[in-house]
């Protein structure tokens, strides 16, 4: 039986801008909305493991809108326990709010309740707390068809009781430019570069929501499931590579959610045909019963493990010939050209190249390198 078929793994690619994933979230924004009514997106995962929590809070906004995504601040967030106690969350800002980890009962019920500043209040349903097994391991293998690197996952349940499963990876890759600048400017002078722009770390969190489940199958394991392909003319094997997946526990109430919304998603390409109730997840408004509010909120424990490979597979970057500046020249020059080093008999001219061949941060990356980085 075909793997894919056979864990029932459903990865469904959404637009960027439309989908944000998060280390400790929920995630969703609808991918079509035609109306310009500003409808609330609820982001939320409670970590009932020794990681924080982590709710975002935004708004929907019209397929055809520029404006950035609204994000709702000043709100009021607290996950309560069915037997009473309360958990509050801190807002962080640009509509995050953080709740740090917490002596949860893992035998409980929970539920999340936002009362905006405005003044409207969502409520969740109650949701029990999904355990959820260790990783067994991560792999990688090359895969020639593809030319690309497939990451898979492996991990098993003894006692059976999982069954639904849902996983986010973030990788990073370590990437360099194709030349080194040794020079900067600094108080109108020449002088060596101070930070080393040559080398970066880019993080990225994954793009596709991946489900899996082997409630069709005798024993609950998962194996040698792929989470992504890494295509080797992307570089990012070149240099080194890591990925950190984070595996969750899924009630089957979550599963069919995102079932629903694969299934939605896939035929119509709107959230709201056909049958937009089965997609909008497991909040309501209690000040209008009428309002339409977006997001599925669960509570599970989160597994992780992270590897590390440097396969070498790529090329080091390449970028048209360096020009050159007098000295003069180059203490005028604009942040755009890049100072490399200084050349000539008499070492009078500079070698200059774009922000792209010579600084990396302009590819998104830092120059920091990550702790775990080896």
């Amino acid at each position: 039986m075909n793997r894919i078929k056979k864990y029932c793994l459903l990865a469904i690619s959404f637009i960027a801008s439309l989908l944000i994933l998060y280390s400790c979230v929920e995630p969703f924004s609808p991918p079509e909305i035609n109306s310009d009514e500003q409808y609330l997106v609820i982001d939320g995962f409670l970590n009932v493991g020794s990681d924080s929590s982590r709710i975002n809070l935004s708004h929907t906004q019209n397929a055809s809108a520029n404006e950035a995504v609204l994000n709702e601040t000043g709100a009021t967030i607290i996950a309560e326990e069915e037997k009473g106690t309360t958990f509050s969350f801190i807002e962080k800002g640009n509509g995050t709010y953080f709740l740090p980890p917490q002596n949860f009962s893992k035998s409980s019920k929970y539920r999340l309740r936002v009362k905006t500043k405005s003044g409207k209040e969502y409520l969740s349903d109650y949701v029990e707390v999904k355990n959820t097994p260790p990783i067994d391991s991560v792999a990688y293998r090359y895969d020639p068809r593809q030319q690309g690197g497939v990451m898979y996952v492996n991990t098993h349940d003894p006692s059976n009781q999982t069954r639904f499963y849902r996983w986010k990876f973030e990788e990073t890759y370590e990437y360099r430019t194709a030349y080194y600048s040794g020079l900067e400017l600094f108080n109108k002078q020449l002088i060596g570069r101070r930070d080393n722009i040559n080398v970066c770390w880019r993080t990225l969190k994954s793009g596709n929501i991946l489900l899996g489940s082997t409630i069709k199958l005798s024993q609950d394991i998962i194996k040698d499931l792929p989470l992504t392909t890494v295509l080797v003319s992307t570089n990012k094997l070149y240099f080194g590579y890591s990925i950190l997946v984070k595996q969750y526990g899924l009630t089957q109430d979550a599963f069919e959610y995102w079932t629903s919304l694969a299934k939605t998603t896939e035929g119509t390409g709107s959230l709201f045909d056909p049958l937009p109730s089965q997609v909008t997840g497991n909040f309501k408004s209690t000040t209008n019963a009428k309002e339409l509010v977006f997001g599925y909120f669960s509570a599970a424990v989160e597994q992780t493990q992270r590897i590390f490979i440097q396969p070498g597979l790529g090329s080091y970057p390449t970028c048209p010939m360096p020009d050159s500046l007098s000295i003069a020249d180059a203490l005028k020059s604009s942040p755009q050209q890049v100072l490399l080093n200084t050349v000539g008999a008499k070492q009078d001219s500079v070698l200059y190249s774009s922000e792209f061949c010579a600084d990396c941060r302009v590819q998104g990356g830092t120059t920091t390198k990550p702790s775990f980085w080896k």
